[in-house]
């Protein structure tokens, strides 16, 4: 009877080691997420801004914004300087028609000259004009020729000086046009934007408050995976590896535990002190290296949470 006692003591107190040895913790640390905290990036009122905390957000969503009446007006105003630049300027073709009217007149008169003097030359042959009628007609060809080639210079010169005075004016509209484009930037900065895909975990501001450049709005972070850090003690450097695959285990009730598949994302290069609030195996070491630990999120693992590692 006593030799089946002490038998019965023994395999409960095996239970017990098994069951202890079972959720022993080779490292152990608290979950967190990469939060993002999203700032204003202009300066005015919240006109819309409706998100709460709790809400799931998708990545470029627009969440509000802020009033930018301001930089639109200042916009119109430089578009509308962009466009009067071109009443400034002038029409080379409306001054060159003109002389090229006055060259039209001149070649028909030059072709009458000419003919008077095809005329004249046969009556000269036939001695039936003088040499002064011949000299006379020659000069006046020659003159009306030389009108032509003075109108021909002045339409070339008046497009040039047009040209001239047209390129300064139009040389002021791409630093007015580069103005709007910042401008339309300025503007473009009114929309809030969500940067990452996830959940709102904190509301700095709200719907028709004033904000600044750089203000902080909300903190939003994905939650869909989360990251335990964990501390490890030297001796156990040598059993992981970025990579590796580890079991994970949260709280389960008093004496149970949820038990989840991670991936180590980062190993520290330099060991530090012990945290305080962290118990690795070997407690007698004095430095550890940090460990991240990834852990797809089933909605139970929250920030904070306190969670340990096994790693084989």
């Amino acid at each position: 009877m006593k030799n089946k006692v002490i038998i019965i003591i023994a395999i409960i107190l095996v239970a017990f080691t098994s069951c202890r040895n079972k959720f022993q913790s080779d490292a152990s640390g608290m979950f967190e997420a990469e939060e993002v905290i999203v700032s204003a990036q202009q300066n005015g009122q919240l006109i819309d801004f409706n998100i709460n905390e709790g809400d799931s957000i998708n990545a470029n969503s627009i969440v509000g914004h802020i009033d930018v009446t301001g930089d639109k007006l200042k916009a119109q105003q430089v578009e509308a300087s962009i466009n009067a630049l071109n009443e400034k300027t002038n029409n080379p073709q409306e001054q060159v028609s003109l002389y090229k009217k006055q060259e039209a007149v001149q070649q028909s008169q030059l072709s009458q000259l000419m003919n008077e003097k095809t005329r004249i030359e046969n009556l000269y042959k036939a001695d039936a004009a003088t040499k002064k009628q011949m000299d006379d007609i020659n000069a006046s060809v020659e003159q009306m020729q030389k009108q032509i080639n003075v109108t021909q210079q002045q339409i070339q010169l008046s497009l040039s000086n047009i040209n001239t005075q047209n390129r300064g004016i139009l040389s002021e509209k791409n630093p007015l046009e580069k103005s709007v484009d910042q401008i339309q930037y300025l503007i473009s900065k009114g929309n809030i934007l969500c940067p990452i895909t996830g959940t709102v975990l904190t509301k700095y501001a709200y719907k028709g408050e004033m904000t600044a450049y750089g203000k902080a709005l909300f903190k939003i972070a994905n939650l869909d995976t989360m990251t335990l850090r964990a501390y490890i003690s030297a001796d156990q450097l040598g059993e992981i590896k970025l990579g590796q695959v580890v079991k994970v285990l949260i709280d389960n009730g008093k004496n149970d535990y949820k038990t989840y598949e991670g991936h180590i994302s980062w190993i520290a290069s330099k060991a530090e002190f012990t945290p305080k609030t962290i118990q690795t195996k070997d407690e007698r070491a004095n430095l550890v290296y940090a460990v991240k630990v990834r852990v797809k999120n089933d909605g139970y693992l929250k920030i904070g949470m306190y969670g340990e590692m096994r790693i084989k």
